[in-house]
């Protein structure tokens, strides 16, 4: 079980010089990006990260990551639980060159002044993991089909529009 925090901020040439790892609880309520999107967390995002060096000698961080976020269902905006988890392979690189290099495998993380900050690098894999649409159940939805439907189809009000080939057809005496 997960009981320390994670710093905000890390030496992640050294921790990948050593092959070190670290694991632990980074808060969600210190993810602002996160509640711009989905509105704001309670409790804590749990995170594993091993750092190394590839065989082709780049530095790495292999990371996994899990949460239980409340997020807005897209019928009636009241929040639905939900279990997020990412796996990850980041390539640790200074400038936007040599993340270039990176094969597809890896995703680019800057380091800059040997620094690595960390919340926003768990923050932007959370981001990346969160699905797509959320909706409750139909019957659990605070929102019904009936309300979601616009009622009577709209009537088209565009004016038929003739085929270029009409003139043709009628040259050639076909109805």
């Amino acid at each position: 079980m997960l009981t320390s925090r994670l710093p905000h901020r890390v030496e992640p040439y050294r921790l990948a010089a050593r092959s070190e790892s670290l694991a632990g609880l980074m808060a969600l309520e210190d993810f602002e990006r996160l509640a711009e999107q989905v509105g704001r967390q309670a409790g804590d995002c749990r995170v594993w990260l091993g750092f190394g060096v590839d065989a082709q000698g780049r530095r790495e961080i292999r990371g996994r990551l899990e949460a239980e976020l409340q997020l807005p269902c897209r019928r009636c905006l009241e929040p639905l639980a939900q279990h997020v988890e990412s796996e990850f392979l980041l390539g640790m690189v200074t400038s936007d060159a040599l993340a270039a290099e990176l094969p597809s495998t890896h995703e680019p993380v800057l380091v800059e002044n040997e620094q690595l900050n960390l919340l926003a690098v768990v923050e932007d894999e959370l981001i990346l993991s969160l699905p797509q649409v959320v909706y409750h159940d139909e019957a659990q939805c605070g929102v019904s089909r009936d309300q979601l439907s616009s009622g009577e189809e709209a009537e088209s009000t565009e004016p038929t529009r003739v085929s270029p080939f009409e003139v043709l057809r009628r040259l050639k005496g076909k109805p």
